[in-house]
């Protein structure tokens, strides 16, 4: 199955993109399994216990199924000045 991955902020910067289409077998098809299969590829060295996923709008848990299609974004904490 393929779903869209939008990075935030530092991961953004990390896989020089704002959007991948990501394929994922679909019995291992969660946030934490994309962002692991990411993290790989793109070595975003950031622990996963410390981003934030949300799936079509919804902040979801990191083992929540996904389904062909959606769209899931993951947001790295930030910080100002």
């Amino acid at each position: 199955m393929t779903v869209r991955v939008r990075y935030f902020a530092v991961l953004r910067e990390r896989a020089g993109r704002e959007v991948d289409d990501v394929s994922i077998e679909v019995a291992t098809a969660t946030p934490a399994a994309i962002y692991a299969q990411e993290d790989q590829r793109y070595r975003f060295g950031i622990e996963a216990s410390i981003v934030r996923a949300a799936v079509n709008g919804r902040y979801i848990p990191w083992d929540a199924p996904l389904t062909d299609g959606d769209e899931v974004v993951f947001i790295p904490p930030v910080s100002g000045g």
